[in-house]
């Protein structure tokens, strides 16, 4: 290119690598998965026609004497489901009658409470399980999760923000830093996960098993052994478990070893 002093060229030339590293890492995968999406005849068109039925994930409550402890994962509805899931809680005591889900959702109260069946589809998607816990480990945990549902920060009305956060993941990744004996990664389609505000741009992942950096969910990298390696662009992230040996890909998600938790 005649006329370009060298130092431009060679920013030019840079510029064009991070450009392409973002399409090859990012977009092509995303314009992906959006066209397969599209092809699905089973998404459903809006809320009414929906599937929230239980996914007969959970047995009843009366057949499992002992604690539960659970994180559950489905994708979204609509377009929406292209590229993220919602995630939420359920817990319940030795003994206990009837588990308890937490979400957190934009609309309705804060924080919802039971506000679906703790097993239930999410718009029509089958959730999968990212954490089971059972028994006195989780007797002991369900305590300090309830503790951390009572403690998120952004739990008023108002203080949801579909993307890039604080959102339905925000909460539950919340939940996971404040408990890390949950020892769990949310799947890396769970949008909003990596959401920290601009003045805590850098900390632990939610595991406690590493370095995160996150500039407000927009783009970010995160270090751990419980989350791998990650990048964070937009919200889409790319990456690799070496734990349970997994390749991230951006809207498609997780492929790989299954990383539940037993």
């Amino acid at each position: 290119m005649e006329g370009l002093h060298p130092h431009t060229f060679a920013v030019m030339a840079f510029l064009s690598r991070i450009l392409l590293f973002i399409i090859g890492l990012f977009i092509l995968p995303l314009g992906a998965h959006a066209l397969w999406w599209t092809l699905r005849e089973d998404v459903a068109p809006n809320w009414r026609s929906a599937d929230w039925s239980s996914a007969k994930l959970l047995k009843p409550p009366s057949e499992v004497p002992q604690a539960v402890v659970a994180v559950y994962a489905a994708r979204v509805g609509r377009w929406r489901g292209i590229v993220a899931h919602h995630t939420w809680i359920v817990v319940k005591e030795a003994g206990a009658g009837q588990y308890t889900r937490y979400d957190k959702v934009g609309w309705g109260s804060p924080v919802r409470t039971n506000g679906w069946a703790p097993d239930g589809r999410w718009f029509g998607n089958a959730p999968h399980p990212v954490v089971v816990i059972e028994g006195d480990a989780a007797e002991r945990l369900i305590p300090q999760i309830r503790k951390a549902v009572a403690s998120y920060p952004y739990a008023s009305y108002g203080a949801y923000n579909a993307w890039p956060g604080p959102n339905s993941n925000t909460f539950v990744a919340h939940v996971l830093r404040s408990v890390p004996e949950l020892n769990a990664a949310l799947p890396p389609t769970a949008l909003g996960k990596d959401w920290r505000p601009l003045q805590d741009i850098v900390g632990l992942t939610p595991s406690r098993t590493g370095i995160q950096i996150s500039l407000a969910g927009y783009a970010g990298l995160a270090l751990g052994w419980v989350e791998g390696v990650e990048i964070d662009f937009m919200g889409l992230v790319a990456g690799i478990d070496i734990r349970r040996p997994a390749l991230k890909i951006p809207a498609w998600g997780r492929i790989g070893m299954d990383p539940i938790t037993w």
